[in-house]
């Protein structure tokens, strides 16, 4: 990329984090201090560690029955300006029922559905949100640079977690002796501001999506599509034949709750662990995005050099299972041990997804590519919506550090499980992704 080309592909890949950095911190709101839920009497609002669970884990309801293999098979046929402004259009919607379930505006029973309801309407539109901006990506950086360019739109999406692991505790106001509707809702209210801000950003990369188009003489968002080119539903089959393409959906899924799930919950973890208090346990876990920030460029841009994607992702599951491991078993109280485990969450968390995402490109003829990666999404949300549950449940019945410490068993297995995925796929890889 030269010149004029290269400034316009860094102003959309500009507006297309934006939406995705909303989509984190909503998110991931209630992450930094969902040690609350454990005691509901202190709560207005009254929800308990099940039901956080329940709210978290419902994010991918929707995903997981079938809605995003829907989007993203409306992404390849209607074209992602379309569909893309489609679902961030429903994201923002289920940010704001979301935000009504929590603000104190119904009955318990009520609030409860109404926030489950929008936060599965959130998860859909976050997910396909997320495909069309990765195909974008794509689109954008296919002459050069697309592992740097995904890896910084991932850098910058999870600062938004970052965010909300710090601030949402500092809004709460912890600690206090008790909390009001209006104290649990504040993080949701900014989220939503966030979410309105995404929204522009996309409209504004749109329009520039649709003159670069114009410019290179296409019709429309697909332009003029050979009959050999056009998507047909046989695709989805070839696709799910594809050996490499299931073992990367499945590392995806064993990875991703090996952390995104652990985030929703890591203060209930380092808390009983490592006898630190709340605030700077929000602070402890944030280090798992700020790696991210750091480090993502700078994997994406050795991926871009060196290649070797297999090995690299077999490398971040290792570092994955290895902090687990030490938040599990390491000496009870030392704050260190804490620090060191979230580092080596952190620095997997940033060197698999640099070199699972631009991989898929290298596997999928770009026709099928929100077909692709919604497929792949939808085997993550298979585990995003259990594993949250799950984790709550464990919460719910077990208090203290004896919870801790079945939960980080779960998270064990799965990193042991996502190890064993990446050596299946270097086996049967080959050179393939080299």
């Amino acid at each position: 990329m030269k010149g004029r080309k290269r400034t316009v592909c860094w102003i959309a890949l500009a507006c297309l984090v934006v939406p995705m950095f909303a989509s984190y911190f909503f998110d991931d709101m209630f992450s930094s201090v969902s040690q609350l839920f454990k005691t509901p009497d202190i709560l207005e609002l009254g929800w308990d560690s099940r039901d956080l669970g329940n709210f978290i884990g419902d994010y991918s309801l929707l995903c997981v029955c079938g809605g995003l293999i829907v989007g993203g098979i409306l992404l390849d046929i209607f074209g992602t300006r379309t569909m893309g402004s489609v679902f961030m259009a429903m994201m923002c919607l289920g940010g704001l029922m979301a935000y009504g379930g929590v603000a104190g505006y119904f009955p318990k029973d009520t609030a409860i559905a109404i926030g489950r309801v929008g936060r599965m309407l959130f998860g859909l539109g976050s997910e396909i949100a997320g495909v069309a901006v990765t195909r974008s990506i794509a689109k954008w950086f296919r002459d050069g640079g697309m592992s740097l360019a995904m890896g910084l739109q991932l850098a910058i999406a999870r600062s938004g977690t970052a965010l909300a692991l710090i601030l949402a505790p500092i809004i709460v106001g912890i600690p206090k002796e008790y909390y009001s509707v209006a104290d649990t809702a504040r993080p949701a209210l900014f989220g939503l501001y966030l979410l309105a801000a995404g929204l522009l950003a996309w409209a504004a990369f749109a329009l520039l999506d649709r003159a670069d188009d114009r410019r290179k003489g296409k019709l429309s968002e697909r332009g003029t599509v050979a009959g050999q080119d056009k998507f047909s539903f046989k695709d989805i089959l070839t696709l799910l034949r594809n050996p490499r393409f299931v073992l990367i959906g499945l590392l995806c899924v064993s990875f991703y709750c090996c952390v995104s799930s652990f985030k929703k919950f890591g203060t209930s973890v380092v808390i009983p662990r490592f006898g630190i208090e709340d605030t700077m346990a929000g602070t402890m876990v944030a280090m798992i995005p700020f790696f991210t920030i750091i480090f993502t460029p700078l994997f994406g841009m050795l991926v871009d050099r060196t290649g070797h994607a297999v090995r690299w992702m077999l490398i971040g599951s290792v570092a994955v299972f290895a902090g687990h491991l030490t938040l599990a078993f390491a000496p009870q109280g030392v704050e260190f041990f804490g620090y060191a485990g979230i580092a080596l969450l952190g620095l997997g968390y940033s060197l698999v997804p640099s070199a699972m995402w631009p991989s898929v490109p290298r596997l999928v003829p770009e026709k099928n590519l929100g077909t692709a990666y919604s497929l792949i999404y939808w085997i993550q949300n298979v585990g995003l919506f259990f594993v949250p549950k799950i984790v709550g449940g464990i919460f719910a019945t077990r208090q203290g550090l004896d919870g801790a410490m079945h939960v980080e068993f779960l998270f064990i297995c799965l990193g042991a499980a996502a190890i064993a995925l990446a050596l299946w796929l270097r086996k049967i890889c080959g050179t393939q992704l080299d």
